[in-house]
């Protein structure tokens, strides 16, 4: 399938968020002009404020999408664009009901590609923003995935139990009925669209905040119990110490869906994007190897107990990530980066 070039116009839904103000400012960038939606003017007011600031005003304009579940949500939204990043889709493990996260994630994703179907006449390619959520499955032994594995078993947990299933399986069931109903769109309309599909699976995304916040106890999921878990004043016990999963930089995440469409190899593929696997301590030596604390006289960076990492490491969670380096090959941004970045940025903002 063709693929965007620079000077074309994309389509980013949810654009004041956390990755999607990164994934927007990528575009730009590189070239690109932008259209985000947003829900409200206040949201557009900040996002076409801070990209003005950045001298691209004239290459960034907002669309108003108030509730991205409402049939047609997007229709105009799409009009005119040449590709779509379909960002838009809560993150967040305090749901009450699986309703609160299944409709925002299925439906909203649904609507964009049925937008997109009816009026994108010009669009190439849509990526969408799946999840490793979709991918892993909880494992009692150190387990490796790669994109041929579901999700299946947080959906059964919450078919199982309904309101009495655990946040973070809502959650995860979210985003893998999400991207299952986003392949099984295109399939059902392959002789109709005119576009192909790319998805983006990242696992835990850290890095540096760009997002409209306020506080350091406002963040965006991810980057919330990253901070907290930097800063804790709490002593952790060795097995939350000792909790291991994957990460990304945001800024990396933000790059493979610029990459996806880019590279004509990545239609019609579901890409894992992920730096590489942690345990918590890793991070705290980090932290503590930092030349000089940026957070000096606010906050004391927690030391936990390196001795854990003395032995053998662990990690309960592993991906192959072959796939993105044959298609993207993305120089992955490193733990010390990752960590020196986002703590200068706390610095900075006064918190």
């Amino acid at each position: 399938m063709p693929t965007i070039s620079k000077g074309d116009k994309v389509l980013v839904s949810g654009a004041n968020g956390y990755l999607a103000m990164w994934v927007v400012r990528t575009f730009l960038e590189r070239d690109y002009v932008v259209r985000g939606t947003v829900r409200n003017d206040a949201k557009a007011k900040f996002v076409k404020a801070y990209f003005s600031a950045l001298g691209y005003g004239d290459r960034f304009e907002t669309v108003l999408v108030g509730d991205i579940t409402k049939e047609g949500a997007f229709d105009d939204a799409v009009k005119g664009v040449d590709a779509i990043a379909h960002t838009a889709s809560p993150f967040h493990v305090n749901s009450k009901t699986p309703d609160e996260l299944f409709r925002p994630a299925v439906q909203g994703t649904i609507g964009m590609l049925t937008s997109a179907l009816k009026h994108g006449s010009k669009i190439k390619r849509v990526v969408v923003t799946s999840s490793c959520a979709a991918v892993q499955s909880t494992a009692s032994v150190p387990t490796r995935y790669s994109e041929k594995d579901w999700n299946t078993a947080a959906i059964q947990e919450v078919e199982d139990q309904g309101d009495g299933s655990s946040g973070a399986a809502m959650y995860m069931a979210s985003k893998t009925l999400a991207e299952q109903a986003a392949w099984k769109f295109v399939k059902d309309h392959g002789s109709e669209v005119g576009w192909d599909l790319a998805v983006i699976n990242p696992p835990y995304v850290f890095g540096p905040a760009i997002h409209d916040v306020s506080s350091i106890t406002t963040l965006n999921t991810s980057l919330q119990l990253w901070i907290d878990t930097i800063t804790s004043t709490t002593p952790k016990s060795k097995d939350e110490l000792l909790d291991s999963n994957a990460w990304v930089d945001v800024r990396d995440v933000a790059l493979g869906h610029v990459l996806a469409l880019e590279r004509p190899e990545a239609g019609g593929e579901r890409i894992i994007v992920a730096a590489g696997a942690y345990i918590w301590q890793e991070w705290l030596d980090t932290a503590a190897a930092l030349p000089a604390n940026p957070l000096e006289g606010r906050h004391a960076l927690y030391k936990g107990d390196p001795r854990l990492l003395a032995g053998e490491r662990t990690y309960s969670v592993t991906y192959d990530v072959a796939k993105e380096g044959r298609i993207l090959g993305i120089k992955f941004r490193t733990m010390a980066d990752t960590t020196r970045d986002t703590l200068e940025d706390v610095a900075r903002r006064g918190w």
